[in-house]
């Protein structure tokens, strides 16, 4: 009995993920408020009511991209800040901002179509995937506050301003991976955008060293 239970269970995953696959591949050439539940199910090779087994409707199937499209990222973002963060004041921040820059390309390179589906639906037409990224991106940004906030350079910041500066750095992780994300197919283009975001990732570590100053 727990073998077969098994085997059901397995199954189970694998028709779900195959729902998953095929909607984000349907959806690099549409937005998901225009995505028919039939569409979905005729690419999987499944009857409509089999979706319902594993999705309430079209905006719980994209929530669910939503988690599988950043829900890894989490930990490689988190890894990387702790790893540069003891030594993020002594060369002026350069290994972090490099291998925050890389960590974003190599994304791209290796999930285009989750970076394309999380561009196009974060200000898409449907209200609970767009709450999905926000709640996400603000995940992040509180993940990367309280990194922050164990570095030197925080001492004296007030817990807002943190906040506000965790923001900016997540916001231009997305900018980033959806600049990267045009420039696919052309490595010069793609250099140009990591050049430019490398360099933005300065200008913020300027003002995050004299913000107090004027503060």
């Amino acid at each position: 009995m727990s073998h077969t239970l098994g085997v059901r269970q397995a199954q189970k995953r694998r028709t779900r993920q195959a729902l998953l696959d095929a909607a984000l591949q349907l959806l690099a050439e549409q937005s998901l408020s225009s995505l028919g539940l039939r569409e979905v199910t005729r690419a999987v090779g499944v009857a409509p009511t089999a979706f319902y087994r594993h999705f309430r409707d079209m905006a719980d199937l994209g929530v669910a991209l939503v988690e599988e499209a950043l829900g890894s990222l989490h930990t490689a973002l988190t890894a990387l800040l702790s790893a540069t963060g003891e030594r993020a004041g002594e060369d002026d921040g350069e290994e972090r901002i490099a291998a925050t820059v890389e960590l974003i390309a190599a994304y791209v390179r290796t999930h285009p179509a989750h970076v394309r589906f999380i561009a196009r639906e974060q200000h898409g037409g449907v209200q609970a995937v767009r709450a999905a990224i926000g709640g996400q991106l603000a995940l992040f940004a509180q993940e990367v506050k309280e990194q922050f906030a164990r570095e030197p350079e925080a001492a004296g910041w007030a817990e807002d301003d943190l906040l506000m500066l965790a923001g900016m750095y997540v916001d231009h992780m997305v900018m980033t991976a959806s600049a990267l994300l045009e420039a696919e197919g052309d490595p010069e283009a793609a250099e140009r955008v990591a050049s430019t975001a490398r360099r933005q990732l300065r200008l913020v570590g300027l003002g995050r060293r004299h913000w107090l100053d004027e503060h």
